[in-house]
């Protein structure tokens, strides 16, 4: 009973001993052993079960994967004296957890450290460069989409540097101050870019002017195109009508050419004709001109009154 008793006493010791000996790390992670607070050996990065001295070393963590650095709103001036708020983001990575235990410590110390370079690299990079610079990357017209800013700005206006190269700027000189930090900054982007409160209201104020003056210019153009629509129509419709009376007068005068032939015509076929033209023609005179309110005072003489004598 008493060898089972220190069977189970020994193995529990071998437990003990095993949980303070060992430690194990996976593929995220990166690891530095301190013993009595220095670091001994060399950087662990091969994931699995690793050996320790118990109660004299301790194994700092550090993960290997991308990091995100979400830095605060800043208010910046540009080198035109535009006053401007800038938020941005990048990415790092421990690549020397050796060199990042011994100047940061862990991640906080990291953004802290973070905070004082990539701002600061931020603030001088702007600084230095118009605020066209920093709201396109190129000369291109389409480029300028309707924001605050944009609209501020001449989208006629040509650049130099343009953002995606300041942003570059930036983070090339935020990495001459990272080299002995154990770190390395990935990628740097600008997030949002807005005018600070005091100056947006008399911004809003000229984009309404300015929105309001491309209104009424449409306008004017709009009343414009529609008189000129409206005066080709009354002049085309003019024209129609004139070819219409001018068409139906030759058509008329045609006519008449054509009876008044057919009336000589038969007139000069032969004198009985002659003599019933003129009686027909006499006659729709007579029916044309007098009615029983009609007076004539005629001489016995007068051919109007040849066929009443003959009668």
């Amino acid at each position: 009973m008493k060898k089972y008793k220190y069977i189970i006493i020994l193995i529990v010791a071998v437990i003990i001993f095993a949980s303070l000996s060992l430690y194990i790390t996976d593929e995220t992670e990166q690891v530095i052993v301190t013993r009595l607070g220095k670091p001994v050996g060399e950087p662990i990065i091969v994931p699995g079960v690793h050996f320790k001295v118990p109660f004299l070393d301790t194994p700092h963590y550090f993960d290997r994967r991308f990091l995100e650095w979400d830095g605060q709103r800043n208010q910046i001036p540009t080198k035109d004296k535009r006053f401007i708020w800038v938020d941005s983001y990048a990415r790092w990575q421990i690549i020397d957890p050796l060199l990042f235990y011994k100047r940061l410590r862990d991640e906080r110390g990291a953004h802290s450290r973070l905070d004082d370079i990539i701002d600061g690299e931020t603030r001088n990079v702007i600084a230095n460069n118009d605020l066209i610079e920093v709201v396109r990357s190129s000369n291109r017209t389409e480029e300028v989409t309707d924001t605050l800013i944009s609209q501020e700005t001449d989208p006629l206006a040509e650049i130099k540097i343009g953002r995606h190269k300041i942003a570059e700027k930036v983070l090339e000189n935020a990495r001459k101050r990272t080299n002995d930090l154990g770190i390395e900054i990935l990628d740097f982007k600008f997030k949002r870019i807005n005018y600070v409160k005091e100056v947006q209201e008399k911004v809003f104020e000229r984009m309404i002017t300015e929105r309001k003056r491309i209104a009424d210019k449409y306008r004017s153009e709009g009343e414009g195109e529609a008189s000129r629509i409206s005066g080709e129509k009354d002049r085309e419709l003019q024209r129609i009508q004139s070819e219409a009376f001018k068409t139906a007068e030759v058509i008329k005068g045609k006519a008449d050419a054509k009876a008044t032939a057919i009336y000589t015509e038969a007139y000069n076929q032969s004198s009985q004709s002659r003599d019933f033209y003129e009686f027909t023609k006499t006659m729709e005179t007579y029916k044309n001109t007098i009615d029983s309110n009609t007076k004539l005072i005629l001489s016995t003489e007068s051919e109007f009154y040849k066929f009443f004598k003959e009668k």
